[in-house]
């Protein structure tokens, strides 16, 4: 089979239990058995991914899709996945693909990274993303076209839920560009109920990440009733601000959807509440998601429009080498 691939980042146990140190479940597996992301399995004491170059979705998106608004404007970025998820989400967007098992045999086609890379060269994408589901679960596979596509100059994005290990963030360093993490709530409560996970491994996560010099940006999805009093939206916001007011926060409208379709879409009134609580907690760049609004770029300076967007589209950009051409500030992100 040739998406069985040995995993990397594990330890062998007594009684051929493994160890999985990829992401902040850390299973342990038993032989035979699967770990919480489906997609890794131990074998007679060894564990393997069952993933290894078996893409799902490969599409040539904008930047800002990731959402990324603070590096690259406009550009294209080449992205990839492979099914299964170390998360449960009951709204997930995805979760066609992130929920899949692999016995459905749902198409996925053999890619190599070099084959990754030369597409993405191909469509003039300045960076590769692992997106759409998440990418620790197919980190091996991540790891080698990183690499290779370091090689060639192109940039690389993780859209993650941020439930890496120190480990596996350590490995990706030297090779991640940038990443947006979702913060889906500031309440552990929530992150066990919801998403089947913790909420403290997340913000370790994106701590870490800015302490190794990856650029990050944020995403919520604020979900009525579930995340959205304005004691938590600010809580997460005094988060951020608290590791880096650079930091670009994306507040995005739920939609109903997946198991979640009893919920009404977010009112734009909590989002802009949401951006509001943003600002005031020290924050310089917050932008309202999945809306046709407040998708502009303005310096935190001066308040000069500096990026005009619709949708994900740049219909205008002022930066000059990331300087705001009116003031001379310098607007903070990557390759602006």
């Amino acid at each position: 089979m040739k998406s069985l691939k040995e995993a990397i980042l594990y330890e062998k146990k007594e009684k051929n239990i493994v160890s999985c140190n990829l992401c902040s479940h850390r299973c342990n597996i038993d032989e035979s058995g699967f770990g919480i992301c489906g997609v890794r399995q131990n074998i007679k004491g060894t564990l393997y991914t069952h993933v290894y170059g078996q893409v799902i979705a490969a599409n040539i998106d904008p930047i800002e899709k990731k959402p990324l608004f603070h590096m690259l404007p406009g550009s294209l970025s080449y992205s990839i996945a492979t099914i299964g998820c170390n998360f449960h989400c009951g709204f997930c967007q995805n979760w066609q693909i992130s929920q899949a098992k692999l016995t459905k045999g749902l198409g996925a086609i053999e890619m190599t990274a070099e084959e990754v890379v030369k597409k993405a060269k191909l469509a003039g994408c300045q960076s590769i993303s692992y997106t759409y589901t998440e990418p620790t679960i197919f980190f091996e596979f991540a790891l080698d076209a990183m690499k290779l596509a370091k090689k060639n100059n192109i940039y690389n994005i993780f859209v993650t839920n941020g439930f890496m290990t120190a480990e596996c963030l350590e490995k990706a360093c030297p090779f991640l560009s940038a990443a947006n993490v979702d913060l889906k709530a500031f309440s552990e409560d929530f992150y066990k109920k919801v998403c089947g996970a913790r909420l403290a491994p997340v913000l370790e996560s994106i701590r870490l990440m800015r302490k190794f010099g990856i650029w990050v940006e944020v995403t919520t999805l604020v979900v009525p009733g579930m995340n959205d009093s304005e004691n938590e939206l600010k809580e997460i916001a005094r988060f951020i601000a608290g590791v880096d007011k650079n930091i670009p926060w994306h507040v995005s409208r739920f939609r109903p959807d997946y198991k979640i379709t009893d919920l009404p879409a977010t009112p734009l009134s909590k989002l802009s509440q949401a951006a509001k609580l943003g600002r005031e907690a020290g924050l310089r760049y917050v932008y309202i998601g999945n809306v046709a609004e407040e998708a502009n770029t303005y310096c935190y300076s001066c308040n000069e429009l500096l990026v005009r967007r619709s949708g994900f589209s740049v219909l205008e950009n002022k930066l000059k080498n990331a300087h705001c051409p009116k003031c001379g500030n310098i607007i903070d992100g990557l390759a602006l």
